[in-house]
């Protein structure tokens, strides 16, 4: 079996993986205590891509659990989950990080990181055909976003071969914890462009607009966006743990979503959303599904992918439905919306297809994008960044961790660079038509061999 090794760190990265392994323990009948209460083979088919069966029948998550200070492990722990993972899995210190990058990169992470890699190995050797790495992180603190993008970096070199995926929680204004969140955000990137195959960009901000505009909620607690995250990463990895009529591997959707080594930053999407009330009246059929994956008030990450242009999509539809009628609506959407699809990457929607719906609904699609628009989440990013280190505001807290001055002008001039990497390929196509217009006016203006006088005949 294709396995994957699982690795959750900082506070962020915790609650949503506890949340994950809550929702795909449901959808594979595994109860809070690793053991199997389902009713379908099929759940225990490809089981092991995600956990290891030990003694007894009982299945163990391939989980790490990483983080800098114990208090959100022992809240693990005390949780209805806490005894379905490995005492081993829970790696800690007692000093935490400060949401301060350099920390978790260079001096408490770094301390901590070696027991981490002892435990990444011993997973991997215990894994029969290894394919790749998933790390579940947030990029505005210091554990999940300094610690997280080291051991992205050293999991790199000992594993060059595998393919690495980050979910990572961007920061936003709106849902802001620490004023250094835009630092911590920008030197995360840099190291995010450079070591990972595929990053699924989930943004506070979006995830907050999702429970107040789509689903009603007056309030939405981190429980409630934790739960949105979990519902798209269990829909993303569907093809992995499920078999289907159309199926994938980490490798073969990094392939088919990656035109560029660098442009491999994705905005998620994850259909039907709606309010608890409003259920009743919306029918689930494939068209709506379509409808709603691309449409801007479902993706998962604060911009609108209609001021972009898609390089490429995946889509991920799960019940029972014909494959017919998915490639219908995905084509009558890229006719109806051809500007927003490049013109010079032919086919480059990709559908898979599985018969095996979450709990508690009758079909449901996930959505993963490739867009140009994803620049809006760097540019927000790098402006504030930008704001901040022109005064070298808060510089003094990196640097007596002995960090450089040097790696912020550093990150700072990467992430522009990426996103103008975004712009030249949004603008490539309007490039080439006035280049072809130029090239008709040149021709239009050219006069004909000598003057022809009529009646002149050879």
């Amino acid at each position: 079996m294709r396995e994957i090794v699982h690795i959750q760190i900082g506070q962020c990265g915790n609650q949503i993986g506890a949340k994950f392994w809550e929702v795909i323990g449901d959808e594979h009948g595994i109860d809070s205590v690793g053991g199997y209460c389902g009713d379908c083979a099929l759940q225990l088919e490809r089981i092991s891509v995600y956990y290891n069966e030990a003694h007894g029948k009982k299945y163990v998550p391939r989980a790490l659990l990483v983080d800098l200070e114990p208090g959100t492990m022992d809240s693990i722990r005390s949780s209805k989950l806490g005894a379905l993972f490995h005492p081993d899995s829970f790696i800690y210190s007692n000093s935490g990080a400060g949401n301060n990058w350099a920390k978790g990169h260079y001096t408490e992470g770094a301390e901590l990181a070696e027991s981490v890699l002892d435990a990444v190995r011993s997973a991997s050797e215990a894994c029969d055909c290894l394919q790749g790495f998933q790390l579940v992180h947030s990029l505005g603190g210091g554990t999940g976003a300094g610690m997280g993008t080291l051991l992205l970096s050293r999991i790199r070199e000992d594993f060059p071969d595998r393919i690495l995926n980050a979910f990572s929680v961007l920061p936003s204004p709106k849902v802001s914890d620490t004023v250094v969140e835009p630092y911590n955000a920008v030197l995360s990137l840099q190291q995010l462009a450079q070591h990972a195959d595929a990053c699924f960009c989930i943004d506070n901000e979006a995830l907050y607009d999702i429970c107040v505009r789509t689903l009603k909620l007056a309030a939405p607690s981190y429980s409630d966006l934790n739960h949105l995250v979990s519902l798209t990463m269990s829909g993303i990895t569907t093809s992995l743990r499920f078999p289907g009529q159309l199926n994938a591997d980490l490798r073969k959707l990094a392939v088919n979503m990656v035109p560029f080594p660098r442009l491999h930053f994705f905005m998620p999407g994850f259909a039907p959303l709606t309010s608890r009330g409003g259920q009743q009246y919306r029918a689930l059929t494939v068209a709506e599904l379509t409808q709603q994956v691309f449409d801007a008030r479902n993706a998962m990450a604060a911009c609108d992918p209609r001021r972009g242009r898609y390089l490429t999509v995946a889509c991920i539809f799960r019940g029972r439905m014909s494959t017919r009628e998915v490639d219908e609506q995905m084509l009558t959407v890229q006719t109806r919306h051809s500007s927003c699809f490049v013109d010079w990457i032919p086919n480059n929607v990709k559908v898979a297809v599985c018969d095996i719906p979450p709990p508690g609904l009758s079909m449901a699609a996930t959505f993963m994008g490739n867009s140009t628009a994803v620049q809006e989440l760097f540019s927000r990013v790098a402006e504030h960044f930008s704001a901040m280190f022109r005064r070298r505001a808060f510089v003094h807290w990196y640097t007596s961790e002995g960090m450089d001055v040097g790696e912020f002008a550093e990150a700072e001039s990467n992430i522009h660079d990426l996103v103008s990497e975004y712009q030249q390929l949004q603008d490539a196509k309007a490039a080439e038509e006035e280049e072809d217009a130029e090239a008709v006016g040149e021709a239009e203006m050219e006069p004909e061999d000598g003057p022809q006088v009529p009646g002149e005949a050879a």
